[in-house]
Formats: C-alpha cells, structure tokens, sequence
C-alpha cells in the first residue's frame, strides 16, 4: 500500500478521536476569556489582561465570577487571592496535564491506540514516532483549518448556553438553532437573553460564520 494510504487513515484516525494538538505551536492565536459576574460581562481579553480587570472587581464586590474560554466555551479557575502580582505568578506557573512530554516545552503526552501497521509505519519515518503525528496533524489542520475551527468554537459555544443559558426562555431550542436545526433563528430564540450572555453568544456565532466560509 502507498505512503500517502497510510497518511490518510492515521489522519482520519487522529480527527475521529479529537487528538489535534499534540504539541503547542508557537503560532496559535492566544486563548481568550471572558468572566461575567451573575448575566454582567465584567472582563475580556487574554489572561492576563483578565485576571487584571477580574482581581480589580472582586477586590470591591463579593459577586461571584465565572470565566469562560471563548473558544472551547469552558469554565476556568483562578485563585485571586494575594496581590495581582501574586494572582498572574501562580496563573504563569500553571503547567500543562501531568504525563510523560516536555511540558516545559509546551509538548504534553497522550495516549493513543492503532494497528500494528500503523506503528509499522510511523517507526520508519524520520524523527520518530512523535515528529511523525505531529507533522501529520499540522498538515492536515493547514488544509481544513477553518472547517474544523468552526466546529469547535460552535461546541464551545453550545457549552457556554448551557453554563449561562440552562435555565433561560427556550434554551433546548436555541441550541438546535445553533446547530441549525430549528425553525427559528438563533437571535429571536435569545432575544429576551440578558444582554451581555446574548452579545456574547452571537459575536461567537458571527466569528463561526467567518471561519466557515474560508
């Protein structure tokens, strides 16, 4: 069987089981949040910039503050006590999942299971093993970045509505709408949404629809 045979299905392996970042790559876009306290969006940026706008609040409120991902929608913690220079040194302490890699190095270990002829294969390449699935994966997030992106942040987003949207006016069906599977458009379905979980909600959208036209 050919190279490229084998490329394919250790590719379409790779996707079926979600394994995409294998090692960070220094050209990523930078993760961004954003924290609401109760439906009030009260800070966005990177971290960084977060954690600085999230620590002058919670110095004068007792509200309780929930962080977001923007992209994989995922709720994140932060200990916010001390100094801000005491709250941004532990969060740049904070390393990647134990495990075996070089976390230092932004490469994190996971285990993945193929067939022999795949280990076959992947032994003979230069570099190693490693090199080798990184190199595949990369290739394969240039040719369909904005497709899978997409995808992503639309997952994101649905975790979001349910974190902040659960208990809200026709929850089940705006997320149908998300996925584009309800009569009713998106944006009427959260119009009675408080205003800041509702503008962040379809900014996110209105970014899915840019990636999936590219």
């Amino acid at each position: 069987m050919s190279t490229m045979y084998f490329i394919r299905e250790i590719l379409r392996f790779l996707f079926y089981l979600d394994i995409i970042l294998v090692m960070s790559d220094p050209n990523d876009e930078e993760i961004m949040y954003t924290a609401f306290a109760g439906a009030r969006r009260i800070a966005a940026g990177n971290r960084d910039s977060i954690l600085s706008q999230i620590k002058q609040y919670t110095d004068s409120s007792d509200d309780r503050v929930l962080i977001f991902e923007d992209v994989s929608g995922k709720q994140v913690d932060f200990d916010f006590s001390g100094s801000l220079d005491d709250v941004l040194e532990r969060a740049r302490a904070r390393s990647p999942k134990s495990g075996p890699g070089r976390p230092k190095l932004g490469v994190v270990g996971r285990e993945i299971s193929l067939l022999p002829r795949h280990w076959d294969w992947l032994e003979d390449q230069p570099n190693g093993i490693s090199a080798a699935i990184r190199r595949l994966v990369d290739e394969a997030r240039k040719r369909e970045p904005g497709a899978q992106r997409a995808r992503r942040l639309r997952d994101g987003i649905a975790r979001f509505m349910w974190s902040m949207g659960g208990d809200l006016p026709h929850f089940e069906e705006a997320t149908r709408a998300l996925y584009g599977e309800a009569d009713a458009p998106l944006e009427s379905l959260i119009d009675a949404w408080p205003e800041d979980v509702r503008e962040h909600i379809l900014r996110l959208v209105a970014e899915v629809k840019r990636l999936e036209e590219l």
